[in-house]
């Protein structure tokens, strides 16, 4: 490898780790002092580092304590995203789930007891986390979306084909397989991917079993309950909530290809 070519990697390689120092400043100043009472100043001289530095890491102070935001954004995303063929989104949603209540994910709400009081004394912390939720229904509504948009893709394209076989034209093709877009979307300019009423009720009810177990873990660390004590409790309820959804969702956004 050039030297050109190392050169981003070493830069971005110091970043993580300058990321990573300034976050763990940061969670055992909060955690001590308290997240509303610890200033951005603090995190700096903690951290060694100036002020604009921790700034320009984490514009927003609650993403200093919460530095796993991007990955609980889009956790169930990746999820639907990467289910494999024959796989539908609930089931992709529902492994994805056990496997982190297994390993006890952090993004699932498994933490300390002190870092899980940390944000339980602080409203702008509850506030980001929730918000934080929001953002991860709206991603995985984006991608139950654009799975849909690939089936419809598919559906046309076998039909077309079949079509095109017996008749030698496309003319007698269904309504519902002309268009790229959903039936129920009004006529004008098409969101990028199109977000149907399906899709966000789906997402609604997918998310929120997710968010029900982190809800419950976060409770039971609060409690000061064992990790695997929890996992050992709450698991058992996710299955069974996963399993009430199984009817309505349970062959919905089917991975037909690899």
């Amino acid at each position: 490898m050039t030297e050109t070519g190392a050169t981003p990697n070493l830069r971005e390689l110091n970043k993580r780790r300058t990321r990573e120092a300034i976050s763990h400043a940061a969670t055992g100043l909060f955690i001590e002092q308290g997240f509303d009472r610890t200033t951005i100043a603090e995190v700096a001289a903690a951290a060694g580092v100036a002020k604009m530095t921790v700034t320009n890491h984490f514009p927003r102070k609650e993403d200093l304590l919460l530095d796993l935001h991007e990955e609980i954004v889009g956790r169930l995303a990746r999820a639907v995203t990467g289910r494999a063929a024959g796989e539908s989104a609930l089931t992709a949603l529902r492994r994805d789930c056990l496997a982190g209540l297994d390993r006890h994910d952090p993004r699932l709400g498994f933490s300390g007891q002190a870092f899980a009081r940390t944000i339980a004394d602080s409203p702008a912390l509850v506030a980001r986390l929730r918000e934080l939720h929001e953002q991860s229904e709206t991603a995985l509504a984006e991608a139950l979306a654009e799975a849909g948009a690939e089936a419809r893709a598919e559906a046309r394209a076998e039909a077309r084909a079949s079509v095109a076989t017996s008749t030698g034209s496309e003319a007698d093709l269904p309504a519902d397989l002309a268009t790229d877009l959903p039936l129920d979307l009004p006529s004008r300019p098409p969101l990028d991917p199109p977000v149907d009423f399906e899709s966000r009720v789906a997402a609604g009810l997918l998310a929120a079993v997710d968010r029900a177990v982190f809800t419950e873990v976060f409770r039971r660390l609060l409690a000061g309950e064992e990790t695997t004590a929890i996992t050992a409790v709450v698991r058992p309820s996710a299955v069974r909530a996963f399993d009430r959804l199984e009817g309505a969702l349970g062959t919905y956004a089917v991975r037909t290809s690899p």
